[in-house]
């Protein structure tokens, strides 16, 4: 038992490390900004840990920063991983997106 336990652990630590964290993508590899938000925004905001970002809309500005630059226990996102292209396309998604009905 201890070794299937030992080589299923070390076959997901390498998946981990091959792949890197789900949102984790090469900047403008974003298909649009509704492929952003599902990819990195979906698993916090749309699950009650973080605040609803849908429906709000929240200025397309202050969405930048706060991507930019993390907000409390949001953490921040690099260039390298979302370029300014894709942020302001995600921005612009976020800001003019409906509240999810549920």
């Amino acid at each position: 038992m201890k070794r299937i336990f030992a080589s299923g652990s070390l076959l997901m630590i390498t998946l981990l490390v091959a792949n890197g964290p789900v949102w984790a993508q090469a900047a403008g590899e974003w298909r649009d900004g509704e492929h952003a938000y599902q990819k990195i925004c979906h698993y916090c905001h749309d699950t009650g840990v973080g605040p609803v970002l849908k429906g709000r809309k929240l200025d397309v500005d202050y969405i930048r920063y706060v991507v930019r630059h993390g907000q409390r226990a949001m953490p921040a996102f690099r260039p390298s991983e979302l370029d300014a292209k894709d942020l302001a396309r995600l921005a612009r998604t976020i800001h003019d997106s409906p509240r999810d009905k549920k």
